[in-house]
């Protein structure tokens, strides 16, 4: 699906504000109630949009620690960290990446000690590498137009 100008234009107030009714939405991107309408139902089929969520504050849920994991695992090993890490609800998400790291992965921890019990759920897969994020200046960016 090609998404054009006035597509964009959804996306950037649905990702600003996904709770604005089809009319308040209408009134934003210049577009009549029916034709916002059809333009999200078929973002949302294309699978450009991918749903609507609430954004949840780690800190205030409980979890003072966020970081990174790399993991280094042989071939046969894959599918049963991919399997660990879904189990595994700190675990926020996972990316198949290039280098020395076969997966990076985002996980929340309470503190310390908790994040070394679930780094070491891992050990035995393969050489892991831990970074605890301490901060995050750019975050939850809109996905905006490619230039």
């Amino acid at each position: 699906m090609e998404v054009d100008v006035k597509s964009w234009a959804i996306l950037a107030a649905l990702q600003a504000n996904a709770r604005q009714s089809l009319t308040e939405l209408a009134q934003t991107v210049g577009l009549s109630v029916p034709a916002v309408s059809e333009r999200v139902r078929r973002l949302e089929e294309a699978g450009v949009i991918q749903g609507y969520h609430a954004q949840v504050a780690p800190l205030r849920a409980g979890y003072a620690l966020s970081a990174l994991v790399g993991i280094t695992v042989p071939q046969p090993d894959k599918k049963t960290l991919l399997a660990r890490l879904e189990a595994m609800p700190e675990v926020m998400e996972c990316h198949h990446v290039t280098g020395v790291d076969s997966y990076t992965f985002r996980l929340l921890a309470r503190d310390v000690s908790h994040l070394e019990q679930l780094v070491a759920q891992l050990n035995d897969l393969g050489e892991t590498r831990t970074a605890i994020i301490l901060s995050t200046p750019i975050q939850g960016r809109p996905v905006r137009p490619p230039r």
